[in-house]
């Protein structure tokens, strides 16, 4: 009788992998212009979040934490609350995303990893942590987001799902490692998260609701919550992205893991991320430019246009120009409509939060509009994304005139970046109403030096409202509820 074969060590999951790396990455090894662009994205979605303050969701989803949240180390931005940092994650990440404006990155699939800095503010806020912590919190959430996006063939969304599904399993990373939690800690909270939280594509397909901006700020907050369990010792399966069962074994057919974890460190994909020039869905950006080119070069009028002609990728076809998007009654559908953002450009030459109210939406000029927009599948479009994003807009006039242009991608992309005053201008815009002058001033000065802040609660504590017409729901948010119950996630 032989003698049995050895058994050889198991190999190291992925999840092991990226828990390792990223308990392990400090400050010092992140490169001058990651850390530059991290001040870039988090001062752009501080703006986005401001914003999105004074919008109608977010009001509803601050009225639901004020009866759920606990107290806690966590800063709601504009309203100055401090609650439990699941809550904060939330509230902060739906701010962020509420407005469609905050950044973009498409690979396989899309995503907008700034989504995630939420989760990063506020575990680094329970930890007591500085700017150069946050810093961290914020390029792992890039790096990881868009490492996830890019390693399925074809992406998810291609197959009904929903990029928050990826978000899941990037969120713990970036809580875990904002908690100082081990690398075997960071590793259950990717299990836990990951493995209970997948999310529809049906949030963004046909006729679109206010869950569309939500689900990736519940799996945010799904992050934090896991992290928080694996710090008291909760355990999540080790095998949930490349196991039995685990995320490549369901979501099939084709995954390059290895894109998850080659070359960490070496470069940093925060650096290769957009930022949105309008507050509408990615594939609308580059049509909606080329057509603002053309309208405003040719100084055509909305009524010397008798079509405008889209030729864009199938996806684009499919989910912004079906039947609804023709008539869209709600900001969740006017963003991702586009035959409504190219109405709107003709009309009023801008696609701004402006464009987006109900009153803009319903507007009989642009309505006018919308049945002039043609949207056709082109296959040879296809061949070249994503590494470009091309559009071939084709104008034709009443007077028989007809206009071409053909771009391959739109202000913002990381080949044509907002500039930094662009940043600032754009910060300025969305914090109107929220922020005085000076409180801006000094929030953008914070995150230009963010290395040297040595308190991310002190940071937080800039944002704090303090124009008087948006008090009321701070103080809504205060008065809420029994004060005397007890803290749920305190």
């Amino acid at each position: 009788m032989s003698a049995p074969k050895p058994i050889s060590p198991p190999t190291d999951t992925v999840t092991a992998k990226i828990s390792r790396w990223a308990a392990g990455l400090q400050y010092k090894d992140i490169s001058p212009d990651a850390v530059y662009q991290a001040k870039r994205f988090l001062l752009d979605s501080i703006g986005c979040a401001l914003g999105g303050y004074q919008q109608h969701d977010v009001k509803i989803a601050l009225e639901v934490l004020s009866e759920v949240a606990g107290r806690g180390l966590a800063t709601v931005i504009a309203s100055g609350q401090r609650i439990d940092p699941v809550s904060a994650s939330l509230a902060n990440a739906l701010m962020i995303r509420c407005m469609d404006y905050n950044d973009i990155y498409w690979k396989q699939d899309p995503s907008h990893p700034s989504d995630i800095f939420p989760a990063a503010i506020a575990c680094c806020e329970r930890s007591r942590g500085n700017g150069k912590e946050l810093i961290v919190g914020l390029v792992l959430g890039h790096e990881f987001e868009m490492r996830f996006c890019e390693a399925a063939f074809p992406g998810i969304r291609e197959r009904g799902w929903h990029h928050a599904t990826l978000t899941a399993f990037v969120s713990p990373i970036v809580a875990g490692r904002a908690l100082h939690l081990s690398w075997e800690q960071i590793q259950h909270a990717i299990g836990i998260s990951g493995s209970r939280h997948c999310t529809l594509g049906a949030v963004t397909a046909g006729k679109l609701t206010m869950m569309k901006n939500t689900v990736d700020p519940l799996a945010t907050q799904s992050g934090v919550f896991a992290a928080l369990l694996a710090e008291k010792g909760y355990t999540g399966p080790e095998h949930v992205v490349d196991g039995k069962e685990g995320l490549t074994h369901v979501f099939k057919p084709e995954w390059k893991l290895n894109l998850l974890t080659d070359g960490l460190g070496d470069s940093w994909r925060i650096t290769q991320c957009g930022m949105k020039a309008f507050p509408t869905e990615a594939l609308t950006h580059t049509p909606i430019s080329a057509v603002l080119d053309l309208v405003k070069n040719n100084d055509l009028r909305p009524d010397q246009v008798k079509k405008v002609q889209i030729r864009s990728l199938a996806r684009a076809a499919d989910i912004l120009s079906d039947p609804s998007k023709y008539d869209p009654r709600t900001r969740e559908t006017a963003d991702h409509s586009l035959p409504y953002v190219i109405a709107a450009a003709l009309v009023d030459r801008q696609v701004t939060p402006a464009q987006f109210s109900m009153e803009k939406i319903m507007d009989p000029t642009i309505r006018a509009q919308l049945q002039k927009v043609e949207v056709v599948a082109d296959f040879e479009i296809e061949k070249v994304f994503p590494a470009l994003q091309r559009v071939i807009v084709h104008i034709d006039t009443t007077d028989g005139r007809s206009f071409n242009k053909q771009l391959d991608y739109p202000k913002g992309d990381p080949r044509n970046p907002l500039t930094d005053q662009e940043v600032e201008e754009k910060f300025a815009a969305l914090a109107d109403g929220v922020l005085s002058n000076g409180a801006q001033q000094r929030v953008k000065d914070a995150i230009w030096n963010l290395e040297r802040v040595g308190s991310v609660s002190q940071l937080m504590a800039l944002m704090q409202s303090d124009v008087r017409q948006v008090k009321s729901i701070k103080a809504k948010m205060r008065t809420k509820g029994p004060k005397s119950r007890k803290p749920v996630l305190a």
